[in-house]
């Protein structure tokens, strides 16, 4: 079974910083795609970045010129540095990772870590 394991976010003043990580461990056979959505207080999950393995970072519009997504590394683990953090960046961080495993297509999440913005 795959499994993403999450850590970074916390609190940060805004105009700081935080990373987070996401590494995918299991039985994939071609990832196409590892990166975060955060959840708001609503009920949708907007997606923040992406790192897809065949092309170029994919950017939320309210994140681009802040945020940097790496590249998906040898041990599928990816990156996300979150600069100039204001309080809309407020939010679960949920990893979610496109991957193929036995032939087939397949998307899964993580459990979620929590950013705040404060002041």
């Amino acid at each position: 079974q795959v499994q993403l394991v999450e850590s970074g976010g916390g609190l940060a003043q805004p105009g700081g910083s935080l990373t987070l990580s996401c590494a995918a461990s299991g039985p994939i056979e071609e990832l196409n795609n590892l990166g975060w959505y955060r959840q708001g207080p609503g009920p949708q999950r907007e997606l923040v970045a992406l790192a897809t393995v065949n092309g170029s970072p994919i950017y939320a519009d309210s994140v681009k010129g802040r945020f940097t997504i790496s590249s998906v590394d040898a041990k599928h683990t990816v990156y996300l540095q979150m600069n100039n953090l204001q309080a809309a960046d407020t939010a679960i961080y949920f990893c979610n990772a496109k991957f193929i495993a036995r032939t087939s297509f397949y998307e899964t999440w993580g459990q979620g870590t929590q950013v705040t913005v404060v002041s």
